[in-house]
């Protein structure tokens, strides 16, 4: 019997979504994405009389289509090929229609040297999207020779192409957090060395910057400071990468109550009654805070600091200004470059810089019902 002759009970007895839940299982895994899409052309060939079968996929980083995967056929014959949208109208057609396109024309379906590279004499292109959004398209055949699709094949190649762009939306939401979380690692780390070790050497050098040389108790002082930040660097590269909540053990209100109280300069708060800090936010806006106040006791010799803390139903702002800024100052470290990034977590932003000739302004906005 041959293959376009297999009775559907064959492939209509498998539960394909069976299979694809043991794709969605190997998602976590360290597996290349060449092995993850050359699983899912093999997942296409079991359900169905296709015998070989790639994935062809938008590459927006590089602004072209490549093959992603494939099972019965090598990958390297795939791997240099670079379709358009253009050149395979065949794919074109399935995308715009949203439908499994079947041509045995294959030198007006695709360009004429892929047919005579890859053998071609009847081809099907199943499109990959979802949500009104094409991720890419799954081509296949029956191995060479001619053949005609059962409209119960063309659903189920439908479906699995649905399913495919479902698996692979999936698959890219997770590399996408574990980037996101290696980030976050790096940060807290960025931070800690900044807040523990670069500080205390800030204080070293400044001391042994001073026109008068230092005494005994001084020397010893910067002793101690350079023994606690080489500590201190050893227990942050010592300590585990994985990222741990940030207990601050206070709040932005009672930290602006101390800025009051410890300022040099008159310290202005604009904080309307009924605004509270969402919870979440708390360690980020005590964070930009505190560089906020870092910068202004490094690059400005301030009289008057004002602070404004706003909320509506849309977003979370916190704005720290003062005047006083020295001329030549670069005004903005690691530290408010770290905030910005932690800022960019939460999907906000900090903006920071002169606001006039001598004023200095850094600004917290957070969109608040994030998803």
């Amino acid at each position: 019997m041959s293959v376009s002759e297999r009775p559907p009970s064959l492939f209509a007895g498998v539960e394909p979504l069976e299979v694809f839940v043991d794709l969605l299982a190997d998602i976590d895994t360290d597996t290349s994405s060449t092995e993850f899409y050359d699983k899912i052309c093999e997942a296409i060939c079991r359900l169905t009389t296709m015998r070989r079968a790639a994935i062809f996929m938008a590459d927006a980083a590089r602004r072209r289509v490549r093959a992603v995967g494939a099972h019965g056929i090598s990958f390297g014959q795939l791997a240099p090929l670079r379709p358009t949208l253009v050149d395979t109208p065949i794919a074109q057609r399935a995308l715009l229609e949203d439908k499994v396109v079947v041509s045995d024309r294959v030198e007006d379906a695709v360009p004429a040297e892929y047919g005579k590279i890859l053998g071609l004499t009847t081809i099907v292109c199943t499109p990959m999207s979802a949500a009104g959004r094409a991720y890419g398209v799954i081509c296949a055949d029956r191995g060479g020779g001619r053949f005609e699709l059962s409209d119960g094949e063309r659903h189920l190649l439908w479906t699995l192409g649905k399913t495919a762009a479902l698996v692979a939306t999936a698959r890219n939401a997770t590399r996408q957090q574990e980037r996101a979380r290696r980030l976050g690692e790096r940060l807290g780390l960025a931070r800690e060395i900044h807040e523990r070790v670069l500080q205390r050497l800030f204080g070293v050098s400044l001391a042994l910057s001073a026109e008068q040389p230092l005494d005994r108790e001084g020397r010893e002082r910067c002793r101690i400071e350079m023994e606690e930040a080489l500590g201190d660097l050893r227990r942050a590269l010592e300590r585990p990468l994985a990222p741990l909540p940030r207990e601050t053990g206070t709040t932005l209100h009672a930290e602006l109550e101390r800025m009051q109280s410890t300022s040099d300069a008159t310290v202005e708060i604009d904080w309307p009654r009924g605004v509270s800090v969402p919870g979440d936010l708390e360690p980020l806006a005590q964070s930009v805070l505190a560089e906020a106040r870092r910068n202004i006791t490094k690059h400005a010799a301030p009289s008057l600091v004002k602070v404004a803390v706003s909320r509506d139903a849309d977003t979370f702002a916190l704005e720290v200004r003062n005047d006083g800024a020295r001329d030549g100052a670069p005004g903005a470290g690691m530290g408010l470059r770290l905030a910005a990034f932690e800022a960019l977590q939460q999907g906000g932003v900090v903006e920071f810089g002169r606001s006039d000739p001598d004023a200095w302004r850094v600004r917290l906005v957070v969109p608040l019902g994030r998803p």
